[in-house]
């Protein structure tokens, strides 16, 4: 490979580096809410000065790849792929802080059974398997494993819609926790983002692939 391609492979397996970390403050974050794991929530909160750590370095590296070898049609488009699923990567980051900061106000954990009604635990499973998937498409270019979170995210979106109305109609048995199941509300939305983000990471791996801008054609649709 020439000088280009290697900084190509680079710069790719440090943005494959970031969705793992992205990956892993989610997960963390998850488990808190979950168990009430305070020390775990208060460690993503510390990781996630690597996560914007990271995200500058990226950019950094962006910006010098396209200083250096004034990239042209697909190496082109890759770098503009890069800078925009960076930025994505970061704010599935905040995500998870946002979640963990919830968790450290929180007094007990919440009912199992709410947690179960309002599938939790499956929103968590399609948002970690969307990051799985444009792993995949980003590390073997392989379009058809990012055009996999599109339906994952529909998915996503549907339980996200029933998740107030569910919360709604619990506070009316439980007013005194309504401050509590109100960040519930706002933690399951983060989650929810997350699906978006990684709906947004996809199109850009598929405009960087094969030169389509999947926006343009929702918006015609």
């Amino acid at each position: 490979m020439g000088h280009l391609d290697n900084e190509i492979v680079s710069l790719k397996n440090n943005l494959i580096e970031m969705f793992l970390l992205v990956q892993k403050q989610l997960r963390k974050s998850i488990v808190a809410l979950n168990t009430l794991d305070k020390n775990l929530a208060r460690e993503v909160m510390v990781n996630e000065r690597r996560v914007n750590a990271e995200e500058l370095k990226i950019d950094k590296d962006c910006e010098n790849f396209v200083a250096l070898f004034n990239p042209v049609a697909i190496d082109l488009r890759f770098v503009f792929a890069a800078f925009k699923i960076n930025s994505h990567l970061e704010s599935i980051g905040d995500s998870a802080k946002g979640i963990s900061k919830f968790v450290l106000e929180m007094d007990k954990t919440f009912d199992p059974q709410l947690l179960k009604a309002l599938q939790l635990d499956r929103m968590y499973e399609l948002a970690n398997t969307m990051i799985e998937d444009n792993v995949r498409a980003l590390r073997n270019d392989d379009t058809s494993q990012a055009r996999l979170v599109f339906s994952k995210d529909v998915e996503i979106d549907a339980i996200n819609r029933q998740a107030t109305d569910i919360v709604a109609q619990h506070i009316t048995h439980e007013a005194k926790d309504v401050v509590a199941l109100l960040n519930l509300v706002s933690m399951i939305r983060r989650i929810e983002r997350v699906g978006d983000l990684s709906s947004n990471i996809a199109e850009e791996i598929i405009f960087y692939l094969e030169a389509k801008v999947l926006k343009h054609e929702k918006e015609k649709g």
